[in-house]
């Protein structure tokens, strides 16, 4: 007789790919049915009851069964919104705006701004998190002002930029205000802290007698931070660098206030043009068009977003080399 704790119908049974496949073709089936009736609200029901029904035929313990019912109302909250986003887009609406230079312009800007805030965040951040990682005296203060924007309303650090770095700020001869160094250096402030903290995870998984054993057989420690410390950490670095450009990539607050438009240099164009960043952009859409073309644009920049992280997370994955030392 089967124990509570043993699988009603495990992964074991049928394998994990096809149950995976099968559960998400009956979700966006539901779904569809609920989309075209006009009744949203059933497939919200219907998500939650379909966690519960899976949770008990694979597990059949009263604790997955709850845990997966409460999940699942996140997944509601999370997923339903996006769900019908996607569904409610006008095809030829997404075309025209794919086809709009403005809005072209926008989406470059909106990748190429963010990887060099990402870039600045993983050089200047990796360091700042391999000390972290080791450990020195003060360090509680630095690591409150790493994280410090973390918690700071968006608009303000767009002010804190402003006072630290334009007029009568550390750098006087910098031009920060409405300049595509002012927008990078908002960027920065708030996906900083991504960077770090990630990258500083990653140094602190690394086991610290493999650098022991790099300095007894001669190694600097240039040496075993290029040999030892840096590939091992390599994936942290990455990840924190992916959620850096995310971070950046989805900011508004800071940059409308620093940089609400731009100028740089655009390759189609052959020279430099002007446009906001994306999420300014998409709000001033929002504003002028409605919600029907602010609808289209955002679909554009979540569809390049998407593309970018999951294209960057793929060749990662395959190129990078997890628990191996560089020679």
């Amino acid at each position: 007789m089967a124990t509570e704790t043993e699988t009603r119908f495990g992964a074991e049974t049928v394998g994990r790919t096809p149950l995976v496949a099968a559960f998400i073709a009956v979700q966006l089936l539901a779904f569809a049915t609920a989309f075209l009736l006009e009744k949203p609200t059933w497939y919200a029901y219907f998500m939650v009851g379909s966690a519960a029904v899976t949770a008990y035929a694979l597990d059949g313990s009263p604790f997955t069964v709850a845990t997966a019912t409460a999940g699942s109302l996140l997944m509601v909250a999370l997923g339903l919104p996006l769900l019908l986003f996607v569904a409610r887009q006008s095809p030829s609406l997404i075309l025209e705006k794919a086809l709009d230079p403005d809005v072209q312009r926008m989406l470059y800007l909106g990748v190429y701004g963010p990887l060099l805030a990402a870039l600045l965040s993983l050089l200047l951040g990796v360091p700042l998190a391999h000390l972290l990682a080791k450990g020195f005296a003060g360090q509680q203060l630095v690591e409150s002002l790493v994280d410090l924007p973390l918690v700071v309303p968006h608009s303000v650090a767009g002010i804190i930029i402003l006072f630290g770095f334009g007029q009568k700020g550390a750098f006087p001869q910098l031009s920060v205000l409405g300049t595509m160094v002012g927008m990078v250096l908002a960027m920065t402030f708030v996906a900083a802290p991504y960077a770090v903290n990630t990258t500083r995870e990653a140094f602190e998984t690394i086991d610290v007698r493999l650098e022991y054993a790099s300095r007894i057989h001669g190694a600097n420690r240039w040496q075993t931070f290029r040999r030892v410390t840096g590939p091992l950490a390599v994936r942290g670095m990455i990840t924190g660098g992916i959620l850096a450009w995310a971070r950046a990539v989805s900011e508004f607050g800071a940059v409308a206030v620093v940089a609400y438009s731009v100028s740089f240099f655009y390759p189609p164009a052959g020279g430099q043009v002007t446009a906001q960043h994306a999420p300014v952009f998409v709000y001033n859409s929002y504003l002028q068009g409605g919600l029907d073309e602010s609808g289209a644009v955002a679909f554009l920049l979540l569809g390049v977003s998407a593309f970018v992280f999951l294209v960057v997370r793929y060749f990662t994955d395959r190129t990078t080399i997890g628990g191996g030392l560089s020679r």
